[in-house]
């Protein structure tokens, strides 16, 4: 497969910002922010953290429909993306100042950061089937996938040398890291030239045509069928990037370089999933490829119920690394086969809205059965339930139909 500028700037992206999904959200910022940030206060450190994460996806959830149908509009996709990082950047740098007892301003620190960062992929993913062909998205999108997660890996190596004396650098480190490689994106990523469309009220414009396309998602099945599984599955995986650290760390006893050690094995595992499966889906189907992970996805969050020992932790993330590479390359894959070619970054937005939403539910989900039993291992297993249904509601999209819908339907 031959690779042109955009399509390796577009994947370089990947590579800077999943450092900021691996160190910040995933693996050694969650159990700061437990352990030392929010330590002492009386409703526990993990449901600050489950606050401040269910915050920053309710405010990218509302911000995600209207900025894609902005960009859309205004053609300036690219200028968004450039926006959102930088403040992604800023904001994780300034972590740096958010000590032990500082709990409001690391939340408030986080929210904007998480928020932007999330902000940025509607444009990000909106990129897709500009840099690809439909031959080669699944490819294209599985190795982005697998840059990203060796972006995590060397993320993790950094902070592994950092985290023992010197744990609050890491975030500066982060952000730098994020700069560094973005630079990468903005240089190579070209915006296909379009018509500019005449000034307007771009908030009512994005308003109005949001509305316009929930009113015709309803006739495009597959679509709407797609969505909701998404939705149900995107919970459970949100939700285990969020809290896997903070549970081994509660579990386990593990130290932040063992889970640094934990996640760095489970990267590896991550970029064969991304990279295997997004052959998967080009050799075979998409959904059959989502199926197969939601399986893995199943037998994952069952055996973390039943792990008795870190070691054991340790083989589980080997095959949670092989879960999240899949099915995340796979699920925008999925929705740029069904969605509309010129409505690509509008419906990336109500694919980001949805996985927003479900990422609010999630971690709100697992904060209140920890809270409320003591045990994380019941709010764990609970997750086991969202990877089922939604494995279900995958079932009754018709690819098929779904891909000449996209190709047909008139939106008018």
């Amino acid at each position: 497969m031959k690779l042109n500028r955009s399509s390796v700037g577009w994947m370089f992206y990947d590579f800077a910002n999943s450092a900021f999904t691996t160190v910040m959200v995933t693996v050694v910022f969650s159990v700061f922010y437990v352990k030392s940030i929010a330590a002492g206060r009386p409703e526990g450190g993990e449901w600050y953290w489950s606050l401040a994460v269910s915050l920053s996806m309710t405010l990218a959830a509302i911000a995600a429909p209207i900025l894609g149908a902005m960009a859309d509009y205004s053609r300036t996709k690219k200028r968004f993306l450039f926006g959102f990082t930088y403040l992604t950047i800023a904001s994780t740098a300034l972590l740096y100042f958010a000590g032990p007892g500082d709990y409001l301003l690391g939340m408030v620190l986080f929210i904007i950061a998480n928020f932007s960062f999330n902000s940025a992929l509607v444009f990000y993913d909106a990129f897709l089937p500009e840099v690809s062909t439909p031959d080669t998205i699944g490819k294209v999108s599985g190795f982005g996938w697998g840059l990203g997660y060796l972006g995590g890996l060397v993320s993790l190596v950094v902070s592994l040398a950092l985290v023992k004396n010197h744990i609050r650098w890491v975030w500066p480190m982060i952000a730098a890291h994020i700069f560094l490689f973005s630079l990468i994106t903005f240089i190579l990523l070209k915006e296909k030239k379009a018509a500019t469309a005449k000034k307007a009220n771009y908030l009512k414009v994005a308003v109005d045509r949001i509305a316009f396309s929930l009113k015709h998602i309803r006739k495009m099945p597959d679509l709407l069928s797609y969505l909701l599984s998404y939705f149900l599955y995107n919970v459970g995986i949100y939700t285990v990037i969020a809290f896997a650290a903070i549970y081994g760390e509660k579990r386990f006893a593990m130290s932040e370089q063992s889970l640094i050690i934990f996640f760095i094995i489970a990267q590896v595992t991550s970029v064969i999933g991304a990279v295997a499966f997004g052959w998967l889906s080009d050799r075979f189907n998409v959904r059959l490829s989502i199926s197969v992970s939601l399986l893995v996805w199943i037998a994952v969050v069952t055996w973390a119920f039943f792990c008795r020992s870190a070691m054991e932790y340790y083989a589980l993330g080997l095959v949670a690394g092989l879960a999240i590479g899949s099915s995340q390359a796979n699920s925008r894959t999925m929705l740029s086969i069904l969605t509309p070619l010129d409505r690509q970054a509008e419906f990336f937005g109500f694919y980001t809205l949805v996985g927003r939403i479900s990422a609010v539910i999630g971690p709100f989900v697992y904060g209140n059965l920890t809270r409320v039993t003591g045990d994380q291992r019941y709010a764990i297993i609970s997750l086991g339930a969202f990877f089922i249904l939604g494995w279900f509601m995958l079932q009754r999209v018709h690819l098929a139909r779904g891909k000449n819908l996209s190709k047909t339907y008139i939106f008018n």
